[in-house]
């Protein structure tokens, strides 16, 4: 050193930084005008018979490609795909609909454990077709997407045509 004496730590003065007071934790301000909540709470899911009739000719439809193309295996499992998009897509407009009357605020992660669940389920389901031996394994694969892309144009009618008419 050079002839200077350091100065300690314990000489440094910090100003202390005043807290937070119990005015300033209160908040009096009003909460946000939010749009009311409808009062027929049903429109979350008037789309569901609709798209579950859809469902069914889809399905039979699947059905009928699938058997004509290879038997009654490929019938079977062209049906299944179907079935399991439509379980799957009804499963999450229940969930949604539930938390949105329930809880606004659950929307997000229940949809979002919803999605895991699902997409969970449908690579253990597809795992397990894929691995076994059984003809009607490509036709699941194909009733799926079948039902995927039907429902989801459905569903995307259906908005449009609701929201054209309000």
């Amino acid at each position: 050193m050079t002839g200077r004496k350091a100065k300690e730590s314990s000489d440094w003065v910090v100003p202390a930084q005043p807290g937070p007071t119990v005015e300033d934790l209160e908040d009096d301000r009003p909460l946000p005008d939010l749009p009311p909540l409808p009062a027929d709470p049903r429109w979350r899911v008037e789309h569901l018979p609709f798209l579950t009739a859809f469902s069914f000719a889809l399905m039979i439809c699947a059905a009928s490609v699938g058997f004509f193309a290879d038997g009654g295996t490929a019938a079977l499992g062209a049906a299944v795909g179907v079935g399991i998009v439509t379980v799957s897509f009804t499963m999450s407009t229940l969930v949604f609909a539930w938390a949105d009357t329930v809880r606004p605020a659950l929307l997000m992660p229940l949809g979002l454990l919803t999605y895991v669940v699902k997409y969970t389920l449908l690579g253990v389901i597809m795992a397990f077709v894929s691995s076994a031996e059984w003809r009607g394994r490509l036709a699941v694969g194909w009733g799926i997407v079948a039902g995927v892309l039907g429902w989801t144009a459905v569903e995307i009618w259906w908005v449009a045509r609701v929201s054209l008419s309000k």
